[in-house]
């Protein structure tokens, strides 16, 4: 046979088994079962990365987490009973489109706000608990989102359990302007009266916690831990660039350089959170005793 007549018989080959996939089975493969991991560049199941609480199981890589999947993690389960869940944003303003935007959030996240709040236990040990979720606008702060988190302190004072909280904002809700930054001191006075009447505050900075949120409720813990990676810090890394004309450290506004920094206690893996926590709660019961 001539070289030519084998390249050709080869070719035909190729092209009988080059076929194009049907309509029917490309659905045989449902969207969503596979992750690629954005750090390490891996593909794994979704199933399995929702198991290991939605950390990387090659490189570690924490992916967010909404407030369901925060609660189901971390909470005992069955133990959590969600408080002032019907708040719900009004538009003081009349900021154009806002309420729209907020129906739409709503929709999209099954959330009312921003948001959630209420009592549970971990590790059996029971606490108040709010969780912010950043497919809420962001996980921005606004007059809602202040208000829950003072009830939430109030309702630990009130019962004289710890209160612990999970951050990720991209910061005050624009929209409501300055009454957004009022939140940043109606939170902080109230975490003080908490802490005079002796109660136990846990800031947990998840990614990302960022602007008028971490210059408040998110750094007055009296532990503050976050997640590896998280970004946290006030302005961007470009205005703060601009304005001091530096250049500023690769790492700046992680957590590991705020660790490094002294401006965290310690960053937790997700893996260990629950079991960490609940040691931390232990020790603060009569007789209790640190089990790290």
């Amino acid at each position: 046979m001539a070289l030519k007549d084998l390249f050709t018989k080869n070719q035909t080959k190729k092209k009988k088994y080059a076929t194009i996939p049907t309509e029917a089975a490309k659905h045989d493969v449902p969207e969503g079962i596979m992750t690629k991991c954005p750090s390490c560049k891996k593909i794994m199941y979704t199933k399995e990365l929702v198991k290991n609480h939605k950390v990387c199981l090659h490189c570690k890589y924490h992916f967010q987490m909404n407030a369901g999947e925060r609660i189901e993690s971390f909470i005992d389960e069955g133990s959590f009973e969600e408080i002032n869940e019907n708040m719900i944003s009004k538009n003081p303003l009349q900021f154009p489109g806002y309420m729209e935007k907020l129906e739409k959030d709503r929709q999209k996240s099954k959330l009312n706000e921003a948001i959630v709040t209420g009592i549970g236990t971990v590790g059996g040990h029971k606490a108040v608990v709010a969780i912010m979720d950043a497919s809420f606008r962001m996980g921005s702060m606004g007059s809602v989102v202040g208000e829950k988190i003072t009830l939430a302190i109030e309702k630990a004072d009130e019962l004289s359990v710890p209160f612990i909280i999970f951050t990720a904002s991209g910061g005050a809700r624009m929209q409501e302007g300055a009454i957004s930054l009022m939140q940043m001191a109606k939170t902080s006075v109230a975490l003080k009266k908490f802490s005079n009447n002796g109660g136990l505050i846990i800031s947990i900075m998840t990614h990302p916690t960022t602007g008028g949120v971490s210059a408040s409720f998110a750094s007055l813990g009296d532990f503050n831990f976050a997640e590896p990676e998280a970004l946290i810090g006030f302005a961007g890394r470009r205005v703060i660039e601009q304005s001091i004309r530096e250049k500023l450290p690769e790492d700046f506004q992680t957590a590991e350089f705020l660790l490094k920094h002294g401006q965290l206690d310690a960053i937790i893996s997700r893996l260990e959170l629950a079991e960490k926590i609940a040691s931390i709660l232990e020790i603060h019961q009569p007789g209790g005793e640190i089990k790290w």
